[in-house]
């Protein structure tokens, strides 16, 4: 407990400016990240408010990696390290639409689902709305600025769909992690786990009519940090290296049972460099579908725009949305390296 004392001590608040109803960082992209942490997930948060580029107003949880109840004490926990108390932390929903046990992915992130490294309980409490409910205020109170970053099932997001048909022209854009496109998935053959876990949610999402990018394991499992890069990392100055490192040796060795790599996919990192550095990916546009019943339940397919159709189908009328489709694999390594290796920015 002391060394994770040491890893966790002297957080600093960041470069913080008081608006009143909010502490943020100077200028930046108003973006309020859905998560399950979740390893990579807590990567993720860490780096976003290591970025001067965005302004993190809120994190809302889902199951996935762990249980909503779970990830809502790891998100307040990771914004205490991060020194962002003030960054409000709504809990969602606990199950996906149709109901029933989630499936919760336990046995890739630990039993805390932050590798099992014995940290501390946070002392922030969750806010009183809902996630759903606080996605609608957030859109209602700056329309068109907010961007939000989706890194579990979809499920708060099609909440707020279905309680506002107005919240997706009011989102600035959604980036989602999800989806396996002319790939694998990674829950079997057909399926991607974030997906699968709702994909009735997905479909709502994703036929919404939103600024929807997607980005796949096809994208996400091209870039990963070897055994080298992690040691890279631990013995770097970055602020958190030494706490994520240890998280991630839990992480790493499922992959080597389950991947035979000896090392960590980026998926969540990813995700986060596609939306503040769109430019290192290319992507197509199209109209995506999800899969709800059979075999293939959460298998997502996408109508490229290859054929003109004799009629309609279950993709007609639907607005399409950009899908990655390449990445530029050494410089998203790169700027992951830079954003997690770098100190804290420091206090004004």
């Amino acid at each position: 407990m002391k060394a994770m004392e040491s890893m966790t001590s002297g957080l600093g608040a960041g470069s913080l400016v008081n608006n009143g109803s909010h502490t943020s960082l100077l200028g930046g992209e108003k973006v309020i990240i859905d998560t399950d942490p979740g390893i990579d997930d807590s990567m993720t948060i860490l780096m976003a408010f290591q970025t001067p580029e965005i302004d993190v107003i809120g994190l809302t949880t889902i199951f996935g990696n762990v249980s909503t109840v779970d990830a809502t004490r790891n998100a307040l926990l990771l914004c205490e390290v991060a020194g962002r108390s003030d960054v409000p932390v709504a809990e969602g929903a606990h199950e996906p639409l149709k109901g029933g046990e989630p499936r919760i992915a336990d046995f890739v992130h630990g039993s805390d689902g932050l590798g099992e490294i014995g940290l501390p309980p946070p002392s922030g409490k969750k806010t009183e709305r809902t996630a759903s409910e606080f996605l609608i205020d957030k859109a209602n109170q700056y329309p068109g600025e907010v961007s939000i970053l989706a890194l579990g099932p979809l499920t708060n997001l099609a909440l707020a769909i279905k309680s506002d048909s107005s919240f997706p022209s009011k989102i600035k854009r959604i980036v989602v992690l999800g989806g396996a496109f002319l790939s694998a998935g990674n829950v079997n053959p057909a399926a991607e786990a974030n997906i699968y876990g709702d994909p009735e949610a997905a479909d709502i999402l994703f036929t919404s009519g939103a600024e929807i990018t997607v980005v796949g394991i096809n994208i996400t499992t091209q870039v990963a940090f070897t055994d080298a890069d992690l040691s890279e990392l631990r013995y770097s100055k970055g602020k958190h290296a030494k706490l994520i490192c240890e998280m991630c040796k839990f992480y790493r060795d499922w992959h080597v049972k389950s991947d035979g790599l000896h090392g960590i996919f980026l998926h969540d990192p990813v995700s986060f460099v596609a939306l503040v550095r769109p430019d290192l990916f290319t992507f197509r546009k199209g109209v995506v579908r999800v899969e709800t019943q059979g075999i293939c339940v959460g298998h997502t397919l996408m109508d490229q725009g290859l054929k003109n159709w004799n009629g309609p189908n279950p993709w007609s009328d639907h607005s399409p949305i950009s899908v990655a489709w390449t990445a530029d694999v050494p410089n998203i390594l790169t700027f992951i390296k830079n954003q997690l290796m770098k100190p804290m920015i420091e206090e004004i």
